[in-house]
């Protein structure tokens, strides 16, 4: 009975299968391989502070721990999630204890881009002593979510997705390490691969729920049927609010803007397959709407709008589809910026212009007293003009002139800058003639 209370819990197997050298790491590369970043700050010996940013399960903390392994290091691992400014003064004094003991230590943080301002100023000092070496770990962008004097003091190394070929590998080492007893048809791997969609650590927990299910199911070989009927299989990766979301939604809208409308639906279904709302969605075409096709074609705000109402009765999944032939409108649609360079580029002046007066003749004159004061006097009302324009007519203030919308040649533009081109002429006349 003792011996019952005595067992130790079996670890997953990601963890039973974690790198214990270098070279066993699958993946990285880039950083990794013979004469690249990292291998070289390994064999040179020289420990530095490094922030890992990378998606899950492609082997930050591993790094982390092999780091420390290399170096001699004690190893103090915090949760960002978890913890708080406590437990680094906690950490702080276990590395003076190590240091009076003649050992460094690194100090590892998972998910640094959750610990706040103040959890990442208390860092700082330890840092920049050499009390600790500082290692953390990030799926988000460190630009936007560490402190610039904590990022300044450390090197960011960018680590990426396990290929479909490197997943293989892991899953083969897994299958003759741990499970040789099982046999993987090539369906059964295809499927497993592509649904850890280039994460490990998601790999291995499939394939350890795949052999517990084989033992229920006393199966021996492993088809990809079998796979497909015993897991639950999430979404594709998507962080909502995260690196991935907006990298996808940029490359929906340039998808858009770059008249690809099957690149643009991919995007599109991507994020909704992911758990993106669709809502925000909707809200995104409109302005992609706005912004990339402008007055070029009128109807493409028109239709957008009228596919967020849409989604709007009859939500999902029936009001998707009028986002998607929205986003196929768009990505079809005739391409002008030439509204939205306008706009910008007159609030720019706007903004760092001094105020200027209404001229007299284009002031509102309600009052007996407005108008003695010149107020809208020899204003020429367009519609008693020919062609309904006052030719030669001037609607800036005084000393200004200014020509921000140029309309391109593309859609309905074309036809703007027609008569555009065919105002300003008359305008030349009239004011040649005075």
């Amino acid at each position: 009975m003792s011996d019952l209370f005595k067992s130790e819990p079996v670890p997953p197997l990601a963890e039973a299968l974690r790198p214990r050298t270098l070279l066993d790491v699958i993946g990285q590369t880039h950083l990794l391989g013979e004469g690249k970043p990292l291998r070289l700050a390994f064999e040179s010996k020289k420990l530095h502070s490094m922030i890992l940013w990378g998606p899950p399960g492609v082997g930050k903390t591993t790094i982390a721990r092999l780091t420390a392994d290399a170096f001699g290091c004690e190893f103090i691992a915090l949760s960002a999630v978890l913890s708080g400014v406590k437990d680094i003064r906690d950490a702080v004094q276990l590395a003076e204890q190590n240091l009076s003991l003649g050992k460094k230590t690194i100090l590892f943080v998972d998910e640094i881009h959750r610990f706040n301002k103040s959890q990442q100023d208390a860092l700082l000092p330890y840092v920049e002593s050499g009390l600790v070496t500082f290692i953390g770990a990030t799926t988000e962008n460190p630009s936007f979510e560490v402190n610039s004097a904590l990022l300044s003091r450390a090197q960011v190394y960018v680590l990426n997705s396990l290929s479909e070929e490197e997943l293989r590998m892991l899953l083969n080492r897994a299958r003759e390490t741990v499970y040789p007893h099982l046999v993987f048809e090539e369906s059964a791997i295809d499927a497993l691969v592509g649904y850890a969609d280039g994460d490990a650590r998601r790999l291995l927990n499939l394939l350890e729920q795949t052999e517990t299910a084989s033992r229920v199911a006393q199966a021996e070989t492993i088809t990809g049927e079998f796979v497909q009927n015993a897991l639950t299989l999430n979404a594709r990766r998507f962080d909502k609010g995260g690196e991935y979301f907006y990298d996808q939604i940029s490359a929906l809208h340039k998808s858009v803007r770059g008249s690809n409308p099957d690149a643009a639906l991919y995007w599109l279904c991507r994020m909704l397959d992911g758990g993106a709302d669709p809502r925000y969605l909707a809200r995104r075409i409109i302005r992609m709407a706005w912004e990339d096709i402008g007055l070029a074609d009128p109807r493409a705000m028109q239709i957008v709008n009228d596919a967020a109402e849409t989604y709007e009765r009859l939500g999902s999944p029936e009001g998707e589809l009028a986002l998607g032939e929205a986003v196929i409108y768009l990505a079809v649609a005739p391409k002008s910026n030439a509204g939205y360079m306008a706009y910008n580029q007159a609030m720019a002046f706007v903004k760092g212009d001094k105020t200027r007066e209404v001229p007299l003749h284009l002031r509102n004159a309600p009052t007996k007293l407005m108008k003695e004061l010149g107020y809208g006097h020899a204003y020429r009302y367009a519609h008693d003009e020919p062609e309904a324009y006052a030719a030669g007519e001037r609607y800036f203030p005084e000393g200004l002139s200014q020509n921000w919308y140029r309309p391109t040649d593309r859609g309905m533009e074309g036809k703007i800058a027609e008569k555009l081109a065919h105002l300003r002429e008359l305008d030349r006349q009239a004011r040649k003639k005075s």
